[in-house]
């Protein structure tokens, strides 16, 4: 038997017990004997030859398997037991509300877009292992340059330039997470502050023309008609009287690339200063104009009358504005009494005088030269100033 089991192949160690299990099965089989227990009186001298020979001897029998029984689950220790009890988390601090900001763009030309109510986003709130919230974005408010902010009646920022911003109401800050209360006493803070509240304001918004000459006159004296002979705007004109209600900005090209912005003020009644008809909303465009066109209307009685009441209504405006660099233009001289009334307008006034017909173009090269003069003298003037000169 023993020589038999020595010559497989691959051998193994096997114990005493495992190996004497095996004869025993090898046994019963031959004698077709039944057990009834699993404790069989064995001889000592079987046991001595199994434990002699059990170290060349090997089987894959599956009566010679060590039994398994079920594995034990291990204790956890005191430290992994803290890890699964968790009473507080160190959070980061909120992010900062955004903020609200207003920019000049030169390609809005008005305040329609505008709506009453503008909302910055909300700042997120702080996350757990120390992540700080999200900052919310700052909204932009997109005006036309020229845009006054004003508060309460009174001027906060003047927006006269290309992409020049203002910040109109600024957002709330964040809230201190647990985390910014750490210290080495505390070290599992459980306090918390809430965020600051951002800023609310009313504001009011005022647009003004931005231009360097403006056209001044009463209704249908002729200024869109001129403007559209003198530069490339393009302002509604007819054959019968009616009035402009918004105004036009025209670009005059000089053969050595400089260019003069002329604006075309709505027309101009009596009592404008009083707030009479459109008053004010039409006053407050000349205020940037570095030199006025006075535009009188030929065909009326007496033209020269014109010229006092304009200048009367910008001085109630404001004081001195009548007063800024000037030119009158004698305007409509295609009419028959036109020439008459050209002579009686110079004996009444001292400034230069320029006659036109801005329906028929006639003159107008004589008005665009002087007014390429005025521009000169506004550089030379303001360039040696603290305010820098506007170009176009």
């Amino acid at each position: 038997m023993l020589a038999t089991l020595s010559r497989l192949k691959s051998p193994r160690l096997l114990s005493p017990e495992i190996f004497l299990g095996y004869i025993l099965g090898q046994e019963v089989r031959s004698k077709k004997v039944s057990l009834l227990s699993h404790s069989l009186p064995v001889s000592a001298a079987v046991r001595q030859k199994v434990t002699a020979g059990s170290r060349d001897v090997s089987s894959s029998c599956s009566l010679c398997a060590k039994v398994r029984g079920q594995p034990k689950k291990r204790e956890l220790s005191e430290k992994k037991l803290t890890r699964c009890f968790v009473d507080h988390r160190h959070g980061g601090n909120g992010g900062d509300g955004g903020s609200i900001i207003m920019k000049a763009d030169k390609f809005v030309k008005s305040l329609a877009q505008v709506v009453p109510i503008y909302k910055g986003e909300d700042g997120q709130p702080g996350g757990s292992k120390n992540c700080y919230g999200k900052n919310g974005s700052s909204y932009y408010i997109s005006v036309p340059v020229g845009t006054v902010v004003k508060e309460e009646g009174e001027a906060q920022a003047d927006l006269s330039e290309h992409d020049q911003e203002y910040l109109a109401v600024f957002g709330g800050i964040g809230g201190k997470g647990n985390r910014f209360f750490l210290s080495n006493e505390n070290r599992a803070p459980m306090t918390a502050t809430r965020g600051m509240i951002g800023q609310e304001r009313v504001l009011q918004l005022e647009l003004r023309t931005m231009a360097h000459a403006g056209l001044v006159g009463f209704p249908n004296a002729g200024k869109s008609s001129l403007l559209r002979a003198i530069s490339n705007a393009r302002p509604a004109v007819a054959a019968y009287p009616f009035t402009t209600l918004n105004p036009h900005v025209g670009i005059v090209n000089y053969r050595d690339h400089e260019q003069v912005a002329v604006a075309d003020i709505p027309g101009i009644i009596r009592g404008a200063h009083l707030n009479r008809g459109l008053g004010i909303s039409f006053l407050r465009h000349i205020e940037r104009c570095r030199f006025l066109l006075y535009v009188l209307d030929l065909s009326s009685p007496e033209p020269w009358t014109q010229l006092v009441h304009l200048r009367y209504e910008l001085d109630q405006y404001e004081p001195g504005l009548s007063l800024r660099p000037q030119v009158i233009i004698a305007n409509k001289m295609d009419l028959p009494e036109a020439r008459e009334k050209l002579e009686t307008l110079k004996s009444h006034v001292s400034q230069r005088v320029i006659p036109v017909s801005a329906l028929t173009g006639q003159n107008t090269e004589e008005l665009i030269l002087h007014l390429r003069e005025l521009y000169d003298g506004y550089l030379q003037g303001e360039g040696s100033g603290e305010e820098k000169p506007k170009r176009w």
